[in-house]
């Protein structure tokens, strides 16, 4: 591609309105919404005491944080079932910010849009074009899901962040290793490898960044490990097909053993100890912890301790809790009434209420509503129309994947897959819609690609002027579907008629 620099101009725009648009207004409403009881203060314990602590009462703590007193908190360990990594990064934008709303939401916007600019150079990378990349990057700031995760307290919007720009490395470090293959058969003036095995190219940096990314994708969910698992062997299959389409010949299934062992250790063993890195501070502080009231704490195996150190041995007694937390039969007896099945995701079936106000009174808040009431919602829902257009481009793309042979479409479709499939295992317990952040950039993607073949080469014939009509609808409608959910995406006031209006399905409600 030659248009390297304008590429990142486009980039920089579209980026800088994601951000814009994500920041305005985000310290409303100035309250902690659905999980927000939870991250920003273990963010903010984890600022003063090193660890996550409890305290004593949610509601009133709450309610206290609000009016400015953030100091109630026990220096009791609380029992929390998520690494740390985007704790982490809530309690940067505190430390800036203070604890305050805006404090706890300002990394989230910084992560939201950079997921747009990851999700840019990623869909350029894999389709040669930077009108694509540039299609999927406004296509994605107008994800009502990815607006409105980018705007409150969760950790998603951090793992989503991290597992595309893992996934970015592996397509960054496939162009890498092509483009170093035939340096070599420049090197030995020859047009193939004539059989033999080609150069075995041990320092791969974009892996390493891959592996670190990983790792901190790990350090926020540990579900991440799905797509560090069939995102490496893509990544191997690669370094074999391109050894093998080089002339390697037979020699080109020791890629396998010979490309896969490093492999293995940039992926893998680089994530886990960068994953093992996330803990530092904890287990630094672990000497100093208060357990017992509201956990009994870690209780690590003698004989594991004398090998690793109590310190490591306390945290893996500590994550055999969390496993057994997450897979036991605690989470099978619990419900939730936005709990919603991965089946529907894709089409945004089971949207999550993240906060409500109802029933203001006409003159309230400016409320002008005749002969009823007016409310404030915050639902965590998809651009209807985007996600069903992407819905029906993933069909089209597994099509083209398996029968055309379209290899373009694989890494998306392998990533998408693999960030939705594993959640059926799990879907006798509570699940929620707002796990799909970790979709949209994939599906998006995708979306962009099918438009891309839609629209065609860059000449003025008919078909392109189709094309470009059908496109340019596409991003129309996604357009005017996300101003039309505005304002349930950010709390706005309206007449419950209103609301309704844009609670198209009943599971919607």
């Amino acid at each position: 591609m030659t248009d390297e620099y304008p590429s990142w101009i486009i980039t920089a725009l579209i980026t800088t309105v994601a951000f814009l648009l994500r920041t305005w207004n985000v310290g409303f409403p100035n309250t902690l919404v659905f999980d927000e009881t939870y991250y920003p203060k273990d963010a903010w314990t984890m600022l003063h005491q090193g660890y996550e602590t409890t305290w004593p009462d949610a509601t009133k703590a709450n309610a206290d944080i609000i009016r400015g007193i953030t100091n109630t908190w026990t220096p009791d360990a609380e029992f929390v079932v998520h690494p740390p990594v985007g704790k982490w990064l809530i309690a940067a934008g505190e430390q800036l910010f203070g604890f305050n709303s805006f404090g706890w939401r300002f990394a989230s916007v910084v992560f939201g849009s950079l997921l747009v600019l990851m999700t840019i150079r990623l869909a350029r990378r894999l389709s040669r074009s930077t009108m694509v990349g540039a299609i999927a990057g406004i296509l994605l700031t107008l994800d009502g899901l990815a607006f409105v995760m980018s705007r409150i307290g969760l950790l998603d919007i951090f793992q989503a962040f991290f597992l595309v720009a893992g996934v970015s490395a592996v397509a960054a470090d496939r162009d890498w290793f092509r483009h170093r293959l035939a340096d070599h058969l420049r090197t030995m003036g020859s047009p193939h490898l004539d059989g033999d095995f080609g150069p075995a190219l041990r320092w791969r940096p974009w892996r390493l960044v891959a592996g670190i990314m990983f790792g901190l994708a790990c350090g926020t969910k540990w579900n991440s490990v799905f797509v560090l698992a069939t995102i490496g062997v893509v990544s191997v299959i690669w370094d074999w097909s391109a050894r093998r389409l080089a002339g390697a010949g037979v020699k080109a299934w020791w890629s396998f053993l010979r490309d896969g062992v490093p492999a293995f250790a940039y992926l893998v063993i680089v994530a886990l100890l960068t994953y093992i890195a996330t803990w530092a501070k904890w287990l630094v502080t672990y000497p100093h912890m208060v357990f017992g009231k509201s956990w009994a704490g870690p209780n690590p195996d003698p004989g594991l301790s004398k090998v690793i150190g109590k310190p490591l041995a306390a945290l893996w007694d500590y994550h055999l809790q969390i496993y057994d937390f997450h897979t036991g039969s605690y989470m099978m007896t619990q419900t939730h009434v936005y709990a919603s099945n991965p089946s529907g995701w894709l089409v945004n079936q089971r949207p999550l209420g993240i906060d409500a106000v109802n029933d203001i009174k006409p003159g309230q808040q400016g409320c002008g509503a005749v002969g009823g009431t007016c409310l404030r919602i915050i639902s965590a829902t998809g651009t209807p129309v985007l996600w069903w257009f992407a819905a029906i481009a993933l069909v089209v793309a597994v099509i083209w994947w398996i029968f055309a042979r379209d290899w373009r479409f694989t890494l998306p479709i392998v990533a998408m897959m693999s960030t939705w499939i594993p959640w059926f295992r799990y879907d006798d317990r509570p699940l929620f819609f707002f796990y799909a952040i970790c979709i949209i950039p994939f599906t998006v993607t995708i979306l962009a690609m099918w438009l891309g073949r839609i629209l065609g080469p860059a000449k003025a014939t008919s078909r392109r002027r189709i094309g470009a009509i059908v496109v340019g609808t596409v991003m129309a409608l996604v357009a005017a579907d996300f101003a039309f959910i505005y304002p349930i995406l950010t709390d706005g006031l309206m007449t419950r008629k209103a609301w309704l209006a844009r609670m198209w399905f009943r599971s919607w409600i």
